[in-house]
C-alpha cells in the first residue's frame, strides 16, 4: 500500500472537531480537542473515540471514568487552539474558558453550544496505538442551531 495514497485516502473520512474534558487522578479537569469520534449505538446510546494513550485526557478519563464531549461550532477555531495545549487550571478557567461541573462531575465548558456528557463503559487499550473508549451518553445540552466544526473546516487534520 502507498503510504502517501492512504494518508489521503484515510483523510477523506469525515472528523468533526471537539472538545473532551474530563478529570484528571488528582480530580483537576483535563481537557483536549479530538477528532476522532462516533455514535456507537441507539439502545442504550453509545459513543466511541479513539484517544492517545499518553495524553493526559486519557488518563482523566480511564481513572475517573467521566467525560463530557463538547460540539464546537465553525466559528470556534480560538477555541479548539486553545485544547490542543496541555490543560491548565485551579479553581478559575481552563485554558481561559468558564466551566461548571455536570451531572457526573466532569468539566462543562460554558462558551460551548453543545454537550454530551458521558461516563466510561469500556476501553481497549491493544490494538493500535489509540485507545478504544466506549461512553455511555448520561446527559445533553444544545444551546440552538449551530454548523459543526469539522477538520475540513479547520487548519488541522488531527487531534487526539
Amino acid at each position: 500500500m502507498d503510504p502517501k495514497t492512504r494518508r489521503k485516502t484515510l483523510r477523506l473520512l469525515t472528523n468533526g472537531m471537539y472538545v473532551l474534558t474530563s478529570r484528571g487522578p488528582d480530580g483537576q479537569p483535563v481537557a483536549a480537542t479530538i477528532t476522532w469520534v462516533s455514535q456507537a449505538s441507539f439502545k442504550p446510546p453509545l459513543l466511541m473515540i479513539a484517544l492517545r494513550k499518553e495524553g493526559s485526557i486519557f488518563r482523566g478519563l480511564r481513572d475517573s471514568r467521566v467525560a463530557a464531549l463538547h460540539v464546537l461550532a465553525k466559528n470556534q477555531k480560538d477555541i479548539a487552539k486553545k485544547f490542543f495545549a496541555t490543560s491548565k487550571s485551579s479553581a478559575a478557567p481552563l485554558n481561559g474558558e468558564p466551566f461548571l461541573e455536570g451531572k457526573t462531575s466532569a468539566p462543562i465548558l460554558k462558551n460551548l453550544p453543545a454537550y454530551i456528557e458521558c461516563k466510561v463503559m469500556d476501553i481497549r487499550e491493544n490494538y493500535g496505538d489509540h485507545a478504544i473508549v466506549i461512553l455511555e451518553v448520561v446527559e445533553v445540552e444544545l444551546t440552538g442551531h449551530i454548523d459543526p466544526l469539522t477538520v475540513s473546516d479547520s487548519p488541522w487534520e488531527y487531534g487526539g
